[in-house]
């Protein structure tokens, strides 16, 4: 099964470069399947890794921001991949 997890955070306005470089050094204890690290309006950074493993696995995350980086806590979410056409 693959498993994606997403990592979302907001930075202090005008920090969202910094909040950007900060994630894309950030490194987990093994490598994902796939990772990839996108941008948004409003300081926001999305990160979202791939694994071949169960929903429920223990799986290496990103972790909190230290310090005054971001506006709130981060949002993370995990999604299970579904066959194309699954109703399932």
């Amino acid at each position: 099964m693959t498993v994606a997890l997403m990592w979302e955070a907001r930075a202090v306005p005008g920090r969202g470069a910094e909040l950007l470089d900060w994630a894309r050094a950030q490194e987990l204890a093994w490598a994902p399947l796939r990772r990839e690290t996108f941008r948004a309006p409003q300081d926001r950074v999305l990160v979202i890794t791939w694994w071949d493993a169960s929903l429920d696995a223990e799986l290496p995350e990103l972790p909190e921001p230290e310090g005054e980086l971001v506006s709130r806590a981060v949002h993370r979410w995990r999604f299970e991949s579904v066959a194309e056409g699954s109703t399932g």
